[in-house]
């Protein structure tokens, strides 16, 4: 059975130095999925309007409010959504940061912030003073999106410049020394790719650990196409600092892309038999 889907792009603004790599991962998912047969129509996450999706197949990249409040409506109405729009608000910094440690994902420690609220207490504070502070919400835009602040009066000057900017939460972030891992995955699937974002650096992790915490990410933010940041503590510890929801995939696209694709088409296939059951009336 050949579907046809709706693909949204993401976003420029969205994809700062990342917007031909952001690009080649959603077309070569599509070039897989007409590989298989199956037609897809591209539409611009500034562009989309419900009346203009004319398929309940949808994958997407969107990261903006206004496209993200357009999926709801379409899957209010039986649109199948990948990454789900509940997905996506689930990698906000702000969700991360509320949803990872009750699933036992270490995370280094955090508070999130109403940044029109007094601040609070940092308890996490080294001496001498060394924090992150993350928007709470889309993922970073502007340098000061995610930055280290080394004093209370420039963590209020970056929250300042938040509320400048109409953002309304924060989250603040412990600093732990050691070296950042990347990683790709798509859910429930054997790809799965990490590397040290410093290149240069070598040294041996619990590889089995790293792709047991992303998939455990996976599944309690319930996203399917997915990224993410690790820090590795001197004592080994790994913790999540950062979750994205479909990444460029950038050093592995033309591999994953073809586990992006059988996802995509799998979970169309299993909706595509929900459609039909509903479409009958009961007797």
């Amino acid at each position: 059975m050949n579907l046809h889907f709706a693909a949204i792009s993401r976003g420029k603004r969205y994809s700062p130095n990342h917007i031909t790599n952001d690009a080649r991962i959603l077309q070569l998912t599509i070039e897989e999925l007409e590989k298989q047969g199956h037609s897809v129509t591209v539409y611009d996450e500034d562009e989309i309007r419900p009346d203009l999706i004319d398929t309940p197949y949808i994958f997407n990249m969107i990261r903006g409010t206004r496209s993200l409040g357009v999926l709801q409506e379409l899957e209010a109405n039986g649109a199948l959504v990948i990454n789900s729009t509940e997905a996506i608000l689930n990698c906000y910094r702000k969700n991360l940061a509320t949803l990872l440690p009750p699933a036992n994902i270490p995370i280094p420690s955090s508070i999130v912030i109403d940044t029109y609220m007094p601040l609070p207490e940092i308890p996490f504070a080294s001496n001498p003073f060394k924090v992150w502070i993350k928007r709470g919400d889309v993922h970073a835009i502007h340098r000061e999106d995610v930055t280290t602040v080394y004093s209370i009066e420039e963590l209020n000057e970056i929250i300042l410049e938040y509320r400048q900017r109409g953002i309304h939460s924060a989250v603040i972030q412990q600093h732990v020394d050691g070296p950042v891992i990347k990683f790709y995955a798509v859910r429930n699937t054997p790809f799965f790719h990490w590397y040290f974002h410093d290149s240069t650096f070598t040294m041996q992790i619990n590889e089995i650990k790293l792709k047991y915490l992303a998939a455990k990410c996976a599944e309690t933010l319930k996203v399917d196409v997915y990224g993410g940041d690790a820090i590795v503590s001197p004592d080994g510890k790994i913790q999540i600092i950062d979750l994205n929801d479909w990444p460029s995939f950038a050093p592995v696209r033309d591999e994953a892309a073809k586990y992006i694709a059988q996802v995509i088409i799998n979970k169309a296939y299993s909706h595509s038999v929900e459609l039909n059951l509903h479409s009958f009336p009961s007797i």
